[in-house]
C-alpha cells in the first residue's frame, strides 16, 4: 500500500501534522510521496519522498487542509486516486475527519474498515473541445468586467431554459451545492444524488430561480452580449477569459472524485456544520 500526502501551504498546524502523519506512515513500513509544493514548505521530508502532484501514482492521497486543498488535488492529479481528508480549513464539507482524528483514522484505512464514497464531477466543451478541468463543485460562468452583467441563455437538453441578465451562471454538483451555489440562493442538494444545479448569480428578473436537473443533462449556454468578454471559473481554482462568441456545453463527467469514508451519515454532518459555520 502507498500514501501521498499534501497539505495545505499556508498553515503551519497542517504542514506539521502533515509530517507526523508522514512520520507515522513510513515507520509502519509504507511507502509515501509526499507533494512537492508541500515540501517547499517544510523541509523535513526525505527528498527521496517528494514528487509533483501531477505524477502521483498512489493508493490513498491524505490531504490536510479544507476544501480547497481538496480541490487542488482533484484538478491536478491524473487518476482517480480515494481521497482522506483531515479539516484543517474553514468549512470542511469535503473533508472527513478531524485533526484530532488524524491516526485512528488512519489506522482504520490500513486495517480495511472504511469504504469509497464517489462523486459526480462536470465536464465543460469550449465551441466544442474539452480544454478545461472537469469541476467537482461548479462550473461558473462570470462577468468579464465587475460592476457589468451580463446576458445569457441556456438550453437543457436542447430547450431553452431561461435567458438572463445577471453577474453570472452557476451550474453545480450536488458535492458543489454547499460552496458558490448556495450563496446564490442554491438548494442544499443531498450528495448522494445525482443531479445538476443550476442557479442564476443575482439575476435582475426574479422570475429568474435556481432549478435541478439529472446528471444525464446536456447544459449549453450562449452569451448574448458579444461585445462583452466572460470569465469562465471551476472550482474557484482554474480560470479563463473566453470571447463573446465561446459556445459553452456542460455534461456529467465521465469521471468521479472518490473519498474515503467511515460512516454513511449525511445528516446531521452537513446541516449541522452549515448551521455552526454560518
Amino acid at each position: 500500500m502507498k500514501f501521498g500526502i499534501v497539505a495545505r501551504r499556508d498553515k503551519k498546524a497542517a504542514l506539521k501534522l502533515a509530517y507526523r502523519v508522514y512520520d507515522f506512515l513510513k515507520v509502519s513500513g509504507y511507502d509515501v510521496c509526499v507533494d512537492g509544493e508541500t515540501h517547499s514548505h517544510l523541509r523535513e521530508f526525505e527528498e527521496a519522498d517528494v514528487c509533483p502532484l501531477e505524477d502521483f501514482d498512489v493508493d490513498f492521497i491524505i490531504v490536510i487542509g479544507g476544501d480547497g486543498t481538496i480541490l487542488r488535488v482533484e484538478h491536478r492529479t491524473k487518476r482517480e486516486i480515494p481521497i482522506l481528508g483531515i479539516n484543517m480549513g474553514t468549512l470542511g464539507f469535503l473533508t472527513e475527519v478531524e485533526p484530532h482524528e488524524a491516526f485512528f483514522a488512519l489506522s482504520k484505512l490500513i486495517e480495511g474498515d472504511y469504504h469509497i464514497d464517489e462523486r459526480i464531477k462536470l465536464r465543460t466543451y469550449l465551441n466544442g473541445e474539452n480544454t478545461v478541468p472537469d469541476a467537482l463543485n461548479e462550473v461558473a460562468i462570470l462577468t468579464g468586467i465587475p460592476g457589468k452583467i451580463i446576458h445569457l441563455r441556456y438550453y437543457i437538453d436542447g430547450g431553452l431554459a431561461d435567458e438572463i441578465r445577471a453577474d453570472g451562471l452557476i451550474v453545480s454538483t450536488p458535492t458543489g451545492s454547499t460552496g458558490y451555489s448556495m450563496s446564490a440562493g442554491g438548494p442544499f442538494v443531498d450528495p448522494r444524488l445525482d443531479v445538476i444545479v443550476i442557479a442564476p448569480l443575482a439575476p435582475i428578473a426574479l422570475s429568474s430561480r435556481p432549478m435541478i436537473v439529472p446528471s444525464y443533462s446536456t447544459i449549453d449556454v450562449r452569451n448574448l452580449a458579444l461585445e462583452r468578454e466572460i470569465i469562465l471559473a471551476i472550482d474557484g481554482q482554474f480560470y479563463t477569459y473566453l470571447k463573446p462568441e465561446t459556445e459553452i456545453t456542460i455534461k456529467l463527467s465521465p469521471r468521479r472524485t472518490k473519498f474515503v469514508r467511515f460512516t454513511d451519515e449525511v445528516y446531521p454532518k452537513y446541516t449541522v456544520r452549515l448551521k455552526n459555520r454560518f
